[in-house]
Order: C-alpha cells, then sequence, then structure tokens
C-alpha cells in the first residue's frame, strides 16, 4: 500500500522545497538583485586591489561649466571640461576619472555623455563614478520630491556613462531631530538604491557632516538601509573627531568607493598632512578592492596633484 501525505503535510513539504530552491537560486544569483535585507560589510574574496582615480573636484575652480570662483576667468589657459579632465587622468597614469556632476553644463544631454564616453574610452579611462549635491533629510513634499527626482536622473546619466558608482549625501537634521532625520534619509535611499540597483548603479552615502558627521550615525543607516546596491562612499579627511583613521577604518568594511584628501583635522587641531600609507593600510585591512580616487582640496592641484597621484601609486 502506497501511503500519501494530507494536504497539510504536502502543503509544508512544498514550501520547504521553495525555501530551498530559493536559497539556491539566491547563491547563483538567479534571485532579483533589488529585494535584500539591510546592508551588511561586503565579504570580497582575494586580495585588495585599488584602481587609482582623480576627482573632477580636485580642480572645481578651474571648470568652465558650474564655476564658483574667478580664478579660471583669471587663468584662461587653465580653465578645462571634462573631456580635457579625462585627457589630464589619461596623462597622469590614472585608471578612471570621477566626474563630479557639478561641472557638467547645464543643458545636459545624452549626446555629450555618449561623447564623453567615447572619449574616455579612446584614452583607456573609465568613468569610475559621478558625485551628486542632494538632500535626503527633507520633510515630505515637493522640495524633497525634486532632490529624490534628481539623483534618480544622475543615475540614469551614470548608466549612459557606464559610471558604476555615484556619491550622494545625507543632509541634516531638521529642527534636530535626528531621528526623523535618520528615517527620512533611509526612506529615500531606499527609493533611489532600488531604481540604482535596477539600472546597475551603485550609490555611496558619503561621510559628509548632519547626521553622517561620525561613523555611528553613518553606520546606523547603513546598516538599516535594505539596498545591496548602497554602501559608503569613504571621504578620508571628513571626520574631524578624536580619532579620524579609527573611524575611517570603521566604515573602510561598507565602502564602494574612496575618495583620498590629502589632509586630516583631528578634533581640537589644526590640519595636517594625512598619513596616506596609514589610510592604505586601513584600506588594505578591509580587503577593499575598487576605485580609490584622489580628491584634492588643498593648495594648487596643478602642481600639487601629478605629486599626490604618484604617491598613491607607490602605495597601491
Amino acid at each position: 500500500m502506497i501511503k500519501t501525505n494530507s494536504p497539510r503535510t504536502a502543503r509544508r513539504d512544498f514550501l520547504k522545497s521553495c525555501v530551498g530552491a530559493t536559497a539556491s537560486l539566491a547563491a547563483f544569483g538567479g534571485l532579483n538583485p533589488i529585494s535584500t535585507s539591510a546592508v551588511e560589510a561586503f565579504k570580497r574574496s582575494g586580495p585588495p586591489r585599488f584602481l587609482l582615480s582623480l576627482a573632477a573636484y580636485s580642480f572645481r575652480e578651474y571648470f568652465i561649466h558650474g564655476n564658483r570662483s574667478s580664478a579660471a576667468a583669471k587663468d584662461p589657459a587653465r580653465q578645462i571640461d571634462m573631456f580635457k579632465f579625462v585627457d589630464y587622468c589619461a596623462d597622469h597614469g590614472c585608471h578612471g576619472a570621477e566626474v563630479t556632476s557639478y561641472y557638467f553644463p547645464e543643458d545636459l544631454t545624452t549626446e555629450y555623455l555618449l561623447k564623453l564616453k567615447r572619449h574616455a574610452f579612446l584614452r583607456g579611462i573609465d568613468i569610475s563614478g559621478t558625485a551628486v549635491g542632494n538632500t535626503f533629510t527633507l520633510p515630505k513634499g515637493a522640495k524633497r520630491d525634486a532632490e529624490i527626482a534628481s539623483v534618480k536622473k544622475w543615475i540614469d546619466r551614470a548608466q549612459i556613462l557606464g559610471a558604476p558608482h555615484i556619491r550622494v549625501f545625507a543632509g541634516n537634521a531638521t529642527a534636530g531631530n535626528k531621528e526623523e532625520a535618520k528615517k527620512l534619509c533611509v526612506e529615500a535611499l531606499e527609493e533611489c538604491g532600488d531604481y540604482a540597483g535596477r539600472k546597475g548603479v551603485f550609490l555611496g552615502i558619503e561621510n559628509h557632516g548632519g547626521i553622517v558627521a561620525e561613523p555611528d550615525g553613518l553606520l546606523d543607516i547603513i546598516r538599516t538601509v535594505k539596498s545591496p546596491w548602497i554602501g559608503v562612499n569613504l571621504d578620508t579627511g571628513n571626520y574631524h573627531t578624536d580619532d579620524p583613521y579609527g573611524d575611517v577604518a570603521k566604515c573602510a568594511p561598507y565602502a564602494v568607493n574612496v575618495q583620498i584628501k590629502v589632509e586630516v583635522q583631528p578634533k581640537g587641531k589644526p590640519r595636517q598632512e594625512a598619513d596616506l600609507p596609514r589610510l592604505m593600510k586601513i584600506l588594505r585591512d578591509a580587503n577593499y578592492q575598487g576605485y580609490v580616487a584622489l580628491e584634492y582640496e588643498s593648495k594648487d592641484p596643478w602642481k600639487e596633484v601629478p605629486e599626490w597621484l604618484k604617491r598613491m601609486k607607490e602605495l597601491m
């Protein structure tokens, strides 16, 4: 006599088989990569691997588009656009170029983006990422919707450029309510992260003051967000705490992009030159693999950037 399962038992066995199949699919990347649990530190196989990049922000005073000072006007010979910036990255041995959104033409078109992508490819340069200015802690309403729409627009543009990463900001606490600000930021990151994941673009939230001025605030948000396309854009010069290097080390395992600053400023102390070997060791200890972009903010970039790129290459 053949024994048959009851309807309840059959249903239970079916659900078990579904769970097992789901686990197998996940292991082999067969599931939708958009929905997932909270972000955890990245587990990367293999040894640390660094790709040298340069942030366009390093030459912020010399771009003909979005220029915020008169430096370029005073020295027309040093005026640059994104095409010349990509050439500069190629000429100085970079692997990638981080094309900050602020310095594109206001009437930016798909044709311009494709032309830049082609130019970079022919110069052997990756577009390592871009960076936007946004606030995710605004209360719900038209202004907040506009911030989210702007980030999504740049996700579309990053996809056209072939850029794998966009630097985003969190924002400040409205009326000092950090918990509400965190909630608003997480919601915006999850919405934009879902959209970014469908385009194959990572969003890196930068440790850039406001509610992420210290590592605990940043990591609390990162660990709350439910998206595999969200990580930390680790800026090594943005912590002004008692132990900036220790704080960088806390965040390094969550990094999807790294921006190296040439100076640090511990709490209550003047600015001092960054300990570059120490920063590189922190990244190695975290088994970081990806782009490491110089973001120069000090004196004369035309004089200093080549020397700092050389020092980074020697350590990488």
